[in-house]
């Protein structure tokens, strides 16, 4: 059974359950209903709690269970013989998985029967032929072992799904009877339910950390898988960005140096422009600038933040780079060969980042208490010399700060540097020189013609890793130097 449809089957019992709930409380209490405990909606809703969230959870935790278990039921079955040489339990089971899921689309268009994709006898060749005539596989023969241990997926997928569909509507209608039994008069009803919607806030509350838990974990764990298959010091100190698709990254040359270094570079050009116009534009808006002036030109201001950054891939494709190249090509000085380099990234990346710099700065800056530019005003200082020998000090932590939250925006951009910057891996002082970013490099790895388990693949979560941990530690930096420094001036 379709996920949907199992979840439209529990909302309705769940919907039917409050509107038997209610009526079975009214109906226990003789139609009064202020002979009631709780007010008749609560014993609804508790009915149909009790319908729809036990079901939810299991059918939650069997989404996430299942797959681990056929996993290791069906990798556990494979031969040794199937594994070749520079392969291996990974990368075994990717292609099963994708055997087993061309089937399923092949049987759904009716393009192949049931029986014939569940028959141990099929002819090899005929199943992958249909499969690359379909799109659905890219290697270049389907094995026995392979094809045997797709279709047992196959079954054990279906079986699972079915118990699953099963389990959740029996768990549903016991639910549903356990609250219709509970609607009662004297039941307390609201208590119940005011006690699991806060288990709700709670559960709801705790996505963002189990989030970035399982973010951390999936890196973590594909990272180790990556290192297994290539040596870390290649990979951390290497200075050539060579991989290779066509040997299971046996020629591969995966040093992360180049990346690191095209990474830094562009976002050091874009901090260059956005932090003196970002900053001078926030000391005009909050010092300068009249009451209407800032209303119209903070929001004005603050739109840049809202653009995609696939707009701002387009400007620098479109009109920075043709500009650029017109002057600094060889029609002009002849630095630059291509409209895309790192300069043409750094100043689009440049320009994205300015309301990062100016809206902090700005309140930081108006955080700055008025009593030191009286006490600056009453000692003869000028407006600009209160700014530059008060104000700025004063709010200097929380500008860098705000600087260092910028530069962690600047390391994750991915689409400008895809569309402006070119995808050399380099290292090259030259600002006008095509260079490429790990974000860059993370989506052109996965996105390559390579095997998922492959490292040619799992490069990119190494690469994720550390561009994780590199921004991690600019936002752990900049949150300690304002929470530090910023009591001091409260």
């Amino acid at each position: 059974m379709p996920l949907l449809w199992l979840f439209l089957i529990v909302l309705a019992i769940a919907a039917v359950g409050y509107v038997l709930g209610r009526s079975r409380a009214l109906q226990s209490a003789g139609g009064d209903s202020r002979d009631l405990h709780s007010l008749p909606s609560y014993y609804g809703t508790n009915v149909a709690m009790k319908a729809a969230v036990p079901a939810f959870l299991l059918m939650l935790v069997w989404l996430l269970v299942q797959p681990l278990y056929i996993n290791t039921v069906i990798s556990g079955a494979i031969p040794d013989s199937a594994i070749s040489d520079g392969a291996n339990l990974g990368l075994v089971m990717s292609e099963v998985r994708r055997t087993a899921e061309g089937l399923d689309a092949l049987v759904a268009a009716g393009e192949m029967t049931e029986a014939f994709a569940r028959s141990a006898r099929a002819d090899l060749g005929d199943i992958t032929q249909r499969l690359q005539d379909a799109g659905q596989i890219v290697t270049s023969e389907v094995t026995q072992p392979i094809l045997r241990a797709a279709q047992d997926y196959r079954v054990m997928n279906a079986t699972g799904s079915l118990l699953m569909s099963g389990a959740v509507i029996v768990l549903s209608l016991a639910g549903l009877l356990w609250g219709l039994r509970e609607s009662q008069a004297a039941f307390r009803a609201r208590n119940v339910v005011e006690a699991g919607v806060r288990a709700l806030l709670i559960a709801a509350a705790s996505i963002a950390i189990l989030t970035t838990i399982g973010i951390v974990l999936s890196l973590v764990f594909n990272t180790i898988e990556f290192f297994r298959l290539y040596p870390a010091s290649d990979f951390f100190f290497g200075l050539e960005w060579a991989p290779s698709f066509s040997g299971r990254g046996g020629s591969s040359e995966l040093g992360v140096i180049p990346l690191l270094w095209g990474t830094f570079y562009i976002s050091i050009v874009a901090l260059l422009v956005a932090v003196p116009i970002g900053l001078f534009a926030a000391i005009y808006l909050s010092e300068y600038a009249s009451r209407r002036v800032r209303g119209i030109a903070k929001p004005m201001l603050e739109v840049l933040a809202g653009i995609p950054t696939i707009v701002y891939g387009l400007f620098a494709l479109l009109t920075v780079g043709p500009l650029l190249l017109s002057v600094f090509g060889r029609e002009g000085l002849g630095w630059m060969q291509a409209g895309t380099a790192v300069m043409t990234a750094g100043i689009v990346m440049g320009i994205m980042l300015i309301p990062f710099v100016s809206s902090l700065s700005d309140d930081i800056i108006n955080a700055v208490p008025q009593a030191m530019r009286d006490g600056s005003y009453g000692l003869g200082a000028t407006k600009s010399e209160t700014i530059k020998q008060v104000v700025l000090p004063a709010a200097l932590p929380g500008i860098v700060g705000a600087i260092l939250l910028a530069a962690s925006r600047a390391i994750g951009e991915t689409m400008i540097v895809v569309l402006g910057a070119g995808a050399a891996a380099r290292l090259s002082l030259n600002p006008f020189e095509a260079m490429t970013t790990v974000t860059a490099k993370i989506v052109s790895q996965l996105t390559g013609d390579a095997d998922f388990a492959s490292p040619e693949a799992l490069v990119a979560f190494a690469l994720g890793m550390t561009l994780f941990v590199i921004t991690l530690g600019l936002n752990v930096f900049a949150l300690y130097i304002v929470r530090k420094y910023r009591e001091q001036y409260e």
